[in-house]
């Protein structure tokens, strides 16, 4: 699916490792990759803070 592959991109190119994103996110270090593996997708609230926290659009990551 088009999130994981663009959030795994923006893992990439964003300077937070997981446990960052985590923590800015108000989520665990677990949800985080599940997002990457896509296994599970974030809820409403965390895709609005993931968006704010790699500088993107919700429109963006999931294509």
């Amino acid at each position: 699916m088009k999130f994981t592959e663009r959030f795994n991109e923006c893992l990439k190119y964003s300077n937070l490792n997981q446990s960052e994103i985590a923590k800015c996110c108000n989520t665990t270090r677990q949800n985080i990759s599940n997002f990457k593996a896509g296994r599970t997708y974030p809820s409403i609230e965390t895709l609005y803070l993931l968006c704010e926290c790699l500088d993107v659009s919700a429109d963006y990551l999931w294509g």
